[in-house]
């Protein structure tokens, strides 16, 4: 009897590990740049991840993919955020990761004291980045929802989520940041938001972004606190990082889900070197 429950179970776990195979497998990227004839023919470069399958559907006309919006940290290429692309990719989204910042973009200069650390001009920058590649993704992929997205950052690129969901409340059904510093949450219930917050020594957010706990369980706002550092919410970080951010990211993505403020038992990162700013590749 207990040989065949452990031979069951080895079954089990072998098919468990071929559908997550065939789920990457079946995800297909591709790279597209975008010029902006408003901005000098800015380019914008678009990372698009889609199931395969789900874009057949959606190409027959058989069914409108949700579309998730990623926007990347500061000086982080768009392409570094993969691990959270390919959950929303395996549920069927239509991801567009956007690349923001350029090489001959002037640097950014914080300022203390002003509005959001007077990083206000790359928001707007971006959130002009964010309008033109859904315009253009819309000739690429016509049956899409670009009505109701879904937007996801790390960083810099969640306070622009953020502030984009400011800007157009009626265009956002969910909001999940990573480590947010500048922008506060909105408070109005008017969708929902995850946000996963590091454990870091450095990067510390404005005193009135994170609400308190009260404030976010009658908002509907889910703060995860992990114990990783900021600079481990990419590509680069640790794999117990990036298992844990997909697995409390697939649980929210389930409409089924009612999901409250909750605190995580993530284990602690060992202290060590991580770079502030990871450079531009070409």
């Amino acid at each position: 009897m207990k040989r065949g429950i452990a031979v069951l179970l080895s079954l089990c776990v072998l098919v468990t590990g071929a559908y997550f195979t065939a789920s990457k497998w079946a995800i297909r990227h591709e790279t597209i740049t975008f010029y902006d004839p408003a901005r000098d023919n800015r380019p914008v470069a678009v990372d698009v991840a889609v199931r395969r399958d789900k874009e057949m559907q959606a190409d027959a006309d058989m069914i409108t993919l949700p579309v998730a919006i990623l926007n990347h940290g500061n000086t982080v290429k768009f392409t570094e955020y993969s691990f959270l692309a390919n959950v929303f990719a395996a549920r069927g989204y239509l991801v567009v990761s956007i690349q923001h910042d350029l090489p001959t973009d002037p640097p950014m200069v914080t300022k203390v004291g002003e509005l959001y650390v007077g990083r206000l001009p790359q928001y707007e920058r971006d959130i002009a980045n964010i309008r033109f590649a859904i315009d253009e993704m819309k000739k690429v992929q016509s049956n899409a929802d670009y009505d109701h997205l879904t937007m996801v950052g790390h960083s810099m690129g969640a306070d622009v989520s953020l502030y984009f969901a400011k800007m157009y409340p009626d265009k956002i059904k969910k909001v999940i940041t990573l480590d947010n510093l500048r922008v506060p949450f909105m408070t109005d219930g008017k969708f929902k938001i995850l946000s996963f917050r590091s454990k870091d020594p450095v990067f510390k957010p404005d005193p009135g972004v994170v609400p308190d706990s009260d404030i976010c369980e009658k908002s509907g706002i889910t703060i995860v606190q992990t114990g990783f550092q900021h600079n481990d919410m990419r590509d680069t970080g640790p794999d117990e990082a990036k298992t844990s951010i997909q697995n409390m990211l697939d649980k929210f993505l389930d409409d089924d889900s009612a999901l409250a403020p909750v605190q995580t038992k993530a284990p602690k990162v060992k202290p060590r070197p991580v770079a502030l700013n990871a450079p531009i590749r070409n």
